[in-house]
C-alpha cells in the first residue's frame, strides 16, 4: 500500500551523523582559530597596507559579462554529451531528428547572443 519505511533509524542516524559532523567542524574551526584581531592599520600577509574601502562598487558589466560567461559554458556543457551520442542516436533512425532539435537550440543561442550584442551589453565603454 504505502511506501513508508518499516523503520525510520538509518534516516535518523543519518541526520545524527550530519549534524554532529558539522558541530564538530565547527567547534574544531572554534578552538584552532588564531585568537589575534588584526586592525585594520595591519598589513596583509604578504606585507601590502590596506588602502581604500573593501566594499567598492564595481560596474556591472562585470557581473554581466560573468552571468552570459556562464549561460554559453553551460549551452557548451550541453553539446558534448548529445555530440558524444550522435552516432548511437544515428544507429536507432533517430540521427536527422536530433540534429534538427540540435540546430533548432542553436538557433535559439545565437538569437540570444545577437539581442545581447545588440543591447551593447558586452560592450565596456
Amino acid at each position: 500500500m504505502g511506501s513508508a519505511p518499516d523503520s525510520f533509524a538509518p534516516i535518523l542516524l543519518q541526520l545524527l551523523l550530519g549534524v554532529g559532523f558539522s558541530a564538530l567542524i565547527l567547534t574544531l574551526a572554534f578552538l584552532i582559530n588564531p585568537k589575534k584581531k588584526s586592525k585594520p592599520q595591519d598589513t596583509f600577509e604578504c606585507g601590502v597596507t590596506y588602502y581604500g574601502d573593501a566594499r567598492g562598487l564595481f560596474n556591472i558589466k562585470f557581473y554581466l559579462v560573468a552571468v552570459l560567461f556562464i549561460l554559453f559554458d553551460i549551452e557548451a556543457v550541453f553539446l558534448y554529451p548529445w555530440a558524444v551520442n550522435l552516432i548511437s542516436f544515428k544507429e536507432a533512425g533517430l540521427g536527422t531528428f536530433f540534429l534538427i532539435e540540435m540546430f533548432f537550440f542553436l538557433l535559439i543561442l545565437v538569437v540570444g547572443l545577437y539581442y545581447i550584442w545588440k543591447k551593447g551589453a558586452l560592450e565596456w565603454d
